[in-house]
């Protein structure tokens, strides 16, 4: 067999750049946290990457850990391969790091409460772990970042708000400040300690500074955001401020922005959205940017690039959110809140590009735009992270960025928190493998379950009850590169849209419209039921389970249908009620006859949490389903492609003995899931198999929700 990845040579950039654009950041390797923990430890802890540092020669990796109350180190001299080099305790919880050579600079905040902070600066060696020494910074530490010519550190001292008193509103004493400490021979120098008044300046709060992010540039001057403050300032090396002024708003049009509808509907606006940022990155000297993810009131969704005099250079406006919301990433369940949600920046220069990363926190990726010229972003890629990247690094002398994932779901029985790879290298870039840019309208989408192949050489595909409120058909043209969602076509009845479907399975009528497989849930008051619409999505016809199906149904419904000889056959998930254990029903409908059937298809035990069906399709003379496991990462055993010979599926009336058709491997699907070097993902969803012998693979992301947002879409041939 031969393995196609779909791939992508940019997401936004334009034919100018894509014709020119030989150099990708690919994801290479990813590191999960608990990896760190010593022999013994109890890793069923909840465990975290925030903030993440490189050492000078690239070789170390360094992040925080505040559930942990620790920094985790990890060793990528062979950065497609990272290994463990072990935790160090720091007393108290860590909130950012930066690294100068070897030398470690960690905030670690030991507040009591948010009336009396408290806390420390940690100089320690990356490598060996011996700490060299400790400053107290008189109140709670955040951003820390070194000057570029190693001669003094600063730390954003939040002495953040109790987000449950007085509304989470500011201000809350006591104030915060800048900190500022000369560095002698890679020593921080507790008595330089300059706390830089940054009191009086905003117009929201201005007794109430709560610093948040720091950065220097090359002149020695720092850049701070006071989020919560709606506010930014550049000091001088004494603390002395040179200019300071509102980070400003920013109105919103074509966004999604209530909450709990389940429908992506990017159809309103919000006028006068506080920018409230949260990191800020210098571009040169002279022009900086800030990520607005927002706080109290505001949240503009995007980036802004300003002039350090306060000049406004660049406002992304809805561009960037619509970025991730073509990409498959928008987390709807944001809607309400602050939307795709930037919160992390890096800047570097890789080659002769100078590019700045743009991190969305809920959406779980990360833009990568050209800022050749600060005025005019570039958008060339957009790379999946892992869940909730909190902290980035560039490591542009080793071509690599790593990104770091706070998210841990292990309490959910989910993946764990991971420290990403990339490498910029030459040659296209492989994510995203599923796009809806290039439409004619703004498409969202996202928890694409069921496919099939149409005559016209188009897939379509259906999402689950993630969007209960807007059921759709999506076209896939999968000739592009990566593949295109060129259509949504809305599932309706009578012209409104059909609420209450789980659609996890299409397939064509051969008439130009389609039967839709809706999997059900009686709990959630979703019938287990098939529909026939147009191929305008109208539905024409609804056929519900007969009573002999009904009395031992269980949750687990229909996860897919094909059609073979005008005779529809239905996938159920897992087992029913009358069922034998590992054994799953295929039920078939004759929509001319009325007539239901069955048969039992053997699957595999479970290693550990279930396996199930979550496709079937008829193809030549063969049906082919998909059996899959519940389980994310190392732990996944099961994903994989089988057939049963089309002659075996003779179904047998219901109630009765059923005969238990036989099956044959096809492809194991864990090794091309590997293959984007991330973790493995539970949900592979979607198999379309075209005239040619060419099958389609898809997965569901879940919506965006306790997902990374990534989905994953290739091809092979089959025998």
């Amino acid at each position: 067999m031969t393995f196609r990845t779909i791939c992508l040579t940019s997401v936004l950039a334009l034919s100018a750049h894509a014709a020119a654009a030989e150099m990708s950041f690919n994801r290479i390797a990813s590191f999960a946290t608990p990896r760190n923990m010593a022999e013994g430890e109890d890793t069923a802890r909840v465990t975290s990457a925030e903030i993440i540092y490189a050492t000078e020669d690239g070789n170390t990796l360094v992040y925080t850990d505040s559930p942990l109350g620790v920094i985790g180190r990890i060793d990528i001299t062979d950065a497609a391969n990272p290994q463990p080099l072990g935790n160090i305790d720091m007393g108290g919880e860590p909130t950012s790091v930066a690294i100068s050579g070897t030398t470690a600079f960690v905030g670690v905040n030991t507040s009591e409460s948010y009336t009396a902070p408290s806390g420390k600066l940690v100089v320690l060696d990356a490598l060996s772990g011996e700490v060299a020494g400790e400053c107290d910074l008189g109140g709670q530490p955040d951003s820390v970042a070194l000057a570029q010519d190693g001669s003094f550190v600063t730390i954003a001292i939040e002495n953040e708000r109790d987000e449950d008193l007085g509304d989470g509103r500011v201000p809350q004493m006591p104030a915060g400040y800048v900190a500022i400490l000369d560095l002698a021979d890679g020593m921080a120098q507790c008595d330089s300690l300059v706390k830089a008044d940054v009191t009086g300046l905003a117009e929201i709060a201005p007794e109430d500074p709560e610093p948040e992010f720091v950065d220097v540039n090359g002149l020695g001057e720092i850049v701070v955001t006071m989020q919560e403050n709606n506010h930014m300032v550049v000091l001088n090396k004494a603390g002395e401020v040179l200019s300071h002024f509102s980070a400003g708003s920013v109105d919103l049009t074509g966004i999604d922005a209530t909450d709990e509808r389940g429908a992506l509907l990017f159809t309103e606006r919000q006028d006068d959205r506080l920018r409230e940022p949260d990191s800020v990155q210098w571009i040169d000297d002279a022009h900086f940017a800030i990520a607005n993810e927002g706080d109290m009131d505001g949240g503009s969704r995007g980036f802004t690039i300003f002039a350090k005099d306060g000049t406004e250079v660049y406002e992304s406006g809805n561009s960037f959110e619509h970025a991730v919301i073509q990409t498959g990433h928008y987390p709807d369940k944001r809607s309400d809140a602050k939307g795709a949600e930037p919160e992390g920046m890096e800047f570097a220069t890789f080659g002769d590009t100078p590019y700045l990363f743009v991190m969305s926190e809920r959406g779980s990726v990360v833009g990568v735009y050209d800022v050749t010229d600060p005025a005019s972003p570039v958008l060339t890629q957009m790379l999946p992270s892992g869940i909730a990247p909190e902290g980035i690094i560039a490591i542009p002398q080793r071509n690599l960025l790593a990104t770091a994932n706070e998210e841990d779901l292990v309490e959910d029985g989910g993946v764990r928190a991971h420290v990403m790879l990339y490498d910029y290298a030459e040659g296209p870039a492989q994510y995203p493998t599923l796009t809806s840019e290039g439409a004619d309208e703004l498409i969202g989408w996202g928890a694409i379950s069921g496919m099939v192949a149409g005559d016209d050489g188009m897939l379509y595909a259906v999402n689950d009850s993630f969007y209960g409120y807007q059921p759709t058909i999506f076209t896939i043209d999968p000739s592009a590169t990566p593949a295109r969602i060129t259509a949504a076509t809305r599932v309706t009845r009578a012209g409104y849209p059909a609420q209450k479907l789980d659609l996890e399975g299409i397939t064509t009528d051969g008439e130009g419209g389609f039967w839709l497989a809706s999997e059900g849930r009686t709990d959630r008051v979703i019938p287990h039921a098939l529909y026939h619409v147009t191929a305008e999505g109208e539905i024409q016809e609804e056929v519900g389970l007969p009573a002999e199906l009904m009395a031992v149904e269980k949750r687990f419904g229909f996860e897919g249908v094909t059609m073979i000889d005008g005779t529809l056959w239905m996938a159920v998930q897992r087992e029913w009620g009358d069922d034998p254990k590992d054994h799953v029903k295929l039920v078939s409908y004759n929509p001319a006859s009325k007539e239901w059937g069955a048969v039992l298809y053997p699957k595999a035990a479970p290693a550990k949490g279930w396996v199930g069906l979550s496709e079937i399709v008829a193809h030549g003379d063969y049906v082919y389903v998909v059996e899959r496991d519940n389980q994310i990462g190392a732990e996944a055993v099961t994903k994989k492609i089988y057939r049963i010979p089309a002659a075996e599926m003779t179904p047998a009336a219901l109630g009765g003995e059923l005969p238990v058709v036989s099956k044959e491997e096809v492809r194991d699907l864990i090794p091309d899931l590997q293959g984007w070097n991330g973790f493995v993902v539970d949900k592979v969803e979607g198999l379309a198999i075209t005239g040619d012998g060419t099958a389609y693979v898809s997965t569901d992301n879940d919506g965006v929700d306790d997902s990374s947002g990534e989905t994953f879409f290739w091809s092979f041939k089959l025998d």
